[in-house]
């Protein structure tokens, strides 16, 4: 269990980045960056402008084909409103939970996964792991999507990446694909009793938002089913709604945001196009009767690709090896796996924690996971050096 107390170290010291989406993880990447130039392994760092944050991509062994990767992104979502009983980005040990932000999702995954570094170095390994630390998960997928395509780089890619997402250490084939919009519309605004001359954006909104709670239920009834899944069919999700001000004052604009998780049957290119023309038939005359130009408009916040590895498939043979578990349900959560496999490379998802210990106020994993997690690291080691 030398490792497992290893990790909680570095855990620790990861917990200790405020890494929430909205801030930079230069200072996290930089705090890797040099622990792996400790250890001799020089990574390869990878900014975006755009967002002023990196990914890194570092290769421990020879540089030839048939490694395995290890991935976790290392932003974090908001603690903002939840109830902690004390601060979140400081880790807290009681009765074998290590509680922090990010604990779980997925922090804890990344600090195993540098614990095992010294003995990956050496090992002897006659293929490489590859070590992926990544960006913006919880909001875009941005980091993945820059990373993934250019993971041959400097040396031939991964043979299959294990994505440490919390699946309480069970290798888990699948997931289902996720697509988010911002959406908005425009009105024109007015005192509430002149409604002839005015354009109410906030109902416009609300009836799109209805459109969207009939195709969740369509999808519920009449959706492609998947009973490796839970729910067994894709869903629809409106989480926020923003419009107006005060009662007497018409609304000249509302936004809300949404998302599909979805099945390959019921890929989300065509709920959108379905939803457009709904709204251009039924919903839009009404308010360009009084300006021609409104409409709607939708901005894509991320499109995930979906995770299906088939059965049979040589990764889940090794992945369930590595675990010592078999393989388990599929998820309706989403992960970057599915970003690397729409790259070519082959994914499966297996780390430390549980799903429902994420997000949460008081987020929290188990050192049992930990060293479970970090038994698994050292098989890799072992048959990656034979």
């Amino acid at each position: 269990m030398a490792h497992a107390a290893e990790a909680t170290g570095l855990l620790e010291r990861l917990v200790g980045f405020d890494t929430t989406s909205r801030v930079t993880n230069l200072p996290l990447i930089g705090f890797v960056e040099d622990f792996l130039r400790g250890h001799g392994v020089a990574p390869r760092i990878q900014f975006d402008a755009a967002t002023g944050k990196a990914n890194l991509h570092a290769i421990i062994g020879p540089r030839v084909a048939g490694g395995i990767a290890l991935s976790g992104h290392v932003d974090c979502v908001p603690v903002d409103g939840q109830a902690w009983r004390a601060d979140p980005f400081v880790l807290r040990a009681e009765a074998g939970r290590l509680i922090g932000r990010g604990t779980t999702d997925m922090k804890g995954f990344c600090a195993c996964a540098l614990a095992a570094v010294p003995q990956f170095v050496a090992a002897g390994l006659q293929r490489p792991v590859h070590l992926l630390f990544t960006f913006d998960e919880e909001t875009t997928f941005a980091g993945a999507r820059l990373l993934a395509p250019t993971l041959g780089a400097e040396a031939p890619p991964p043979a299959a990446v294990i994505v440490g997402e919390p699946t309480g250490m069970v290798p888990m084939p699948g997931h289902k694909g996720l697509a988010t919009w911002n959406a908005s519309v425009g009105g024109v605004t007015g005192h509430s009793s002149r409604t002839h001359e005015t354009a109410n954006a906030l109902q416009a909104a609300a009836e799109a938002v209805a459109w969207l709670s009939r195709e969740q239920r369509r999808l519920r009834e009449e959706g492609a089913r998947d009973p490796r899944y839970a729910p067994p069919h894709s869903t629809v999700h409106v989480g926020t709604f923003h419009a107006g001000s005060i009662l007497n004052i018409v609304p000249d604009r509302a936004e809300f945001v949404f998302e599909t998780r979805w099945l390959a049957a019921d890929p989300p290119g065509p709920m959108l196009e379905r939803l457009r023309a709904y709204l251009d038939a039924e919903v839009l005359p009404v308010l360009r009767a009084v300006d021609p130009g409104i409409g709607f408009t939708f901005e894509e916040r991320c499109v995930a690709a979906g995770l299906d590895l088939p059965d049979g498939h040589w990764l889940i043979a090794e992945a369930e090896a590595l675990s010592g578990q078999p393989a388990g349900a599929r998820a309706a959560y989403g992960t970057e796996a599915g970003t690397f496999q729409q790259a070519g490379v082959p994914a499966i998802v297996c780390g430390p924690g549980h799903i429902a210990q994420a997000h949460q106020p008081e987020e929290w994993v188990a050192v049992e996971q930990l060293g479970a997690c970090t038994e698994m690291l050292s098989r890799l080691a072992t048959r990656l050096a034979a």
